[in-house]
């Protein structure tokens, strides 16, 4: 058994580091938090208990490659929120698609501007 206690963060790559900070900000209402200096441009979120979110502006290996339609069936990454149907109501004010579990959980699914595929499953 391993000895894996968290997840601590997530890393995703963007192209476009404002218009990603604005998605993450504006849309889904992350706040920044400190960042150490680094070759590159990025931006990170508190997500609560020490974990995070690491947005950073690097070359993208998987770039012009297919994804799924549905982000349940790619690489994501899963999100606690406190209210999913406000967040619903947010993403479609924003023009950002959405799908639901396909696995009849209740969570919803979409892409930041990037492509990268986002959970969302409500929490306490």
């Amino acid at each position: 058994m391993a000895d894996i206690t968290a997840l601590l963060h997530a890393a995703l790559l963007v192209t476009d580091l404002a218009r990603a900070k604005a998605f993450y900000e504006t849309v889904l209402g992350l706040v920044p938090c400190a960042r150490p200096q680094l070759p590159y441009p990025g931006i990170w979120y508190g997500l609560g208990d020490g974990r995070q979110l690491h947005l950073m502006q690097l070359p993208d290996p998987d770039a012009g490659s297919v994804r799924p339609e549905h982000g349940g069936r790619d690489r994501h990454v899963a999100f606690g929120v406190r209210d999913l149907d406000a967040l619903k109501v947010r993403l479609d004010a924003a023009g950002v698609a959405c799908t639901t579990s396909r696995s009849g959980r209740v969570a919803l699914f979409c892409r930041d501007p990037d492509g990268n595929a986002l959970e969302f499953v409500a929490s306490a």
